[in-house]
């Protein structure tokens, strides 16, 4: 029998939860870390899949664009280390990626789902993007992305924020 825990979610005005994790280069960064900067923060499956690995290019290619726009992009998984250097060299990836592998910072902001099934906790994530201004607010909140034209919505929703 599985028994599984759907997530609080947040929603644009809410403050986002402060975290620390460690990046594919050994760096611990918090959320505090950058304060009065706004970010794009997205959690994503698991490096080097195919719709992560696009989801990721994308944000690659356009990332003058949300620079422009006065972000920073900033992507979390539920990798180890390892796997996001590997992901980082092979696609010339040029934003931070963070490490969550106990799914820690993944609870706090409700982009998983937990699930316990002959006694083991299995954790399953949802592709989700926040949009959070320089005082930490949430003015955006997107669960279940689509991967699909994803950073072009959220160019759309950084030009609409201006």
């Amino acid at each position: 029998m599985s028994e599984s825990t759907k997530p609080i979610r947040l929603a644009k005005g809410d403050t986002a939860p402060n975290f620390e994790l460690e990046s594919d280069e050994y760096k611990h960064y918090a959320l505090a870390d950058f304060k009065h900067k706004n970010i794009v923060l997205y959690f994503y499956p698991q490096a080097m899949s195919s719709y992560c690995t696009t989801e990721a290019c994308d944000f690659r290619d356009n990332l003058n664009r949300i620079e422009a726009a006065g972000y920073t992009v900033i992507g979390v998984s539920g990798d180890d280390v390892r796997p996001l250097q590997e992901f980082r060299e092979k696609e010339h990836l040029n934003f931070v990626l963070l490490s969550d592998p106990e799914y820690e910072v993944h609870k706090l902001y409700g982009t998983v789902e937990e699930s316990e099934k002959d006694g083991k906790r299995a954790y399953t994530p949802i592709r989700s993007t926040f949009i959070i201004n320089g005082d930490g607010t949430i003015e955006d909140a997107e669960y279940d992305v689509d991967y699909k034209g994803h950073v072009d919505r959220v160019l759309a929703k950084l030009e609409a924020l201006k």
